[in-house]
């Protein structure tokens, strides 16, 4: 009795190092209170979405796209939408992979929200070919964010 015991103590100390690995990557800031947070995330809670994603494998130009991407957000739609950059390779929880058919090493997915939920989507693919011009490249993500959430699709 007392070996199965101590085998089963064994085992939780064994497993609790590699949970103590696990990082959440989400919004939550360790220096805020949690109700702080819920207030944070309630106001994004019918935003639309705008996801990044990208694997473990990026193009040349993906750093150079991304950041473009994230100036474009930053200067036209911080308040209006949200915007996640994700490693979707390393997804083992929301299925990003089959939901968005993602399968390039740079794939922008546009998400309609309403209450809650997610009532369709666009996925912008190639865009790193873009980036070597970075006006036309803000004109053609702008033109695709306005377009696709303006309904003129």
């Amino acid at each position: 009795m007392i070996k199965l015991l101590w085998a089963f103590m064994i085992m939780v100390a064994l497993a609790l190092p590699l949970r103590a690995e696990l990082t959440y990557e989400g919004a939550y800031n360790p220096n805020q209170n949690l109700q702080e947070y819920f207030n944070e995330a309630y106001q994004n809670y019918d935003k639309p979405i705008i996801y990044v994603f990208f694997n473990n494998n990026p193009c040349f130009q993906c750093p150079q796209t991304i950041e473009l991407i994230e100036q474009v957000y930053n200067q036209n739609y911080q308040d209006e939408y949200s915007l996640f950059l994700i490693n979707y390779q390393n997804d083992d929880e929301y299925n990003f992979i089959e939901t968005y058919d993602l399968n390039q090493p740079l794939e922008v997915v546009l998400v309609d929200v309403a209450d809650g939920q997610s009532i369709g989507y666009k996925k912008l693919e190639n865009l790193q070919n873009e980036a070597s011009d970075p006006v036309s490249f803000s004109e053609n993500l702008q033109y695709q964010i306005n377009a696709f959430f303006g309904g003129e699709d």
